[in-house]
């Protein structure tokens, strides 16, 4: 068997509290993978708040700001932990080395994809399962759609995308990707996106009608993307660049080059950007919506991945 975290590029937490944080600010949950550490990032001053140990390396995150829940998932051993917004642990399950992308439920509990099974579970608040449903083969990133009700996967080895019912578990679609290999996936702009990770493409998908409508080419090993200010950001992993494109037309507006394997990314909840997790570069960068340049980058712990929706606004509580 093939260990997770290397699929991934092609236990306690130990808790280090740096600064009290206050309230409703925009916050990045940022996994360091070879470091094994998860840090808190103010996204207004661009400072590390918090830190934890995560033994196992830690890859995929999803931020829940809503319930005040950060899900992290170790890729050598597959176990899930949940943090407070202080980084203290909450909640820990192992779920096999399968288990690979994250995304929040919106009610407390989390998506969790399990690559090796070629399944999707839903769990609930105290991590119990609620519903596990097949998807296709592999599936990587997983996506949730809470106004239309939709959670869906990105079937990496069966280059589609499988799109369920978010209540049931019932499967509504099963669609072809433009590119080979889909990997992260996001809905965004009325349509589901994907990251054509062997196809280097994005794929755009009616997720109500279960149809293919639109494509466009990315740099090399498109890994993961997000949209702010109405267009879509790609990070391009063997291209060490960002493709940005106008999400209505699919027109290209431009590549950034940021250095070593950029992968995760997820928009500013203001919306005026998007922050990049660089893994060979060990940094986090703010690229600007506008004026679609970098305009600040932070220094992290070795490896950040972040693959997931790692940001997001803390609310008063």
């Amino acid at each position: 068997m093939v260990a997770w975290s290397k699929l991934f590029r092609g236990a306690s937490a130990g808790l280090l509290l740096l600064a009290a944080p206050a309230l409703a600010q925009d916050l990045a949950a940022v996994t360091s993978q070879t470091a094994d550490r998860l840090s808190l990032v103010d996204l207004s001053t661009l400072e590390v708040i918090a830190e934890a140990d995560i033994p196992g390396a830690p890859a995929p995150v999803a931020y829940d700001p809503g319930h005040g829940r950060i899900f992290v998932i170790a890729a050598d051993t597959g176990h899930l932990h949940v943090l407070g917004e202080d980084l203290a642990p909450l909640a820990e399950r192992a779920l096999g080395e399968g288990a690979f992308g994250l995304a929040a439920t919106g009610d407390g509990g989390v998506f969790v994809t399990d690559w090796f099974g070629g399944r999707l579970l839903r769990l609930a608040p105290d991590l119990s399962e609620v519903w596990q449903a097949e998807t296709g083969a592999a599936p990587a990133g997983v996506a949730v759609d809470a106004a239309a009700g939709l959670v869906a996967t990105a079937d990496r080895d069966s280059d589609a995308v499988s799109i369920f019912d978010m209540a049931g578990g019932r499967l509504l679609h099963r669609v072809a990707t433009a590119g080979a290999h889909p990997f992260g996936i996001t809905f965004a702009a009325g349509a589901l996106w994907t990251a054509d990770v062997q196809g280097n493409r994005v794929s755009r998908i009616d997720p109500a009608l279960g149809t293919l409508t639109g494509s466009l080419p990315t740099g090399s090993h498109p890994y993961a993307v997000a949209f702010a200010g109405g267009k879509g950001f790609v990070t391009n992993q063997y291209g060490g660049s960002v493709t940005i494109f106008d999400a209505a037309s699919l027109d290209l507006l431009g590549e950034v080059d940021l250095g070593g394997y950029p992968e995760g990314i997820a928009a500013l909840p203001d919306d005026s950007g998007v922050a990049v997790a660089n893994w060979d570069s060990d940094t986090l960068t703010i690229i600007d919506a506008v004026t679609l340049e970098p305009r600040a980058e932070l220094a992290m712990p070795a490896g950040p991945r972040a693959f997931g929706q790692f940001t997001g606004r803390r609310q008063s509580r």
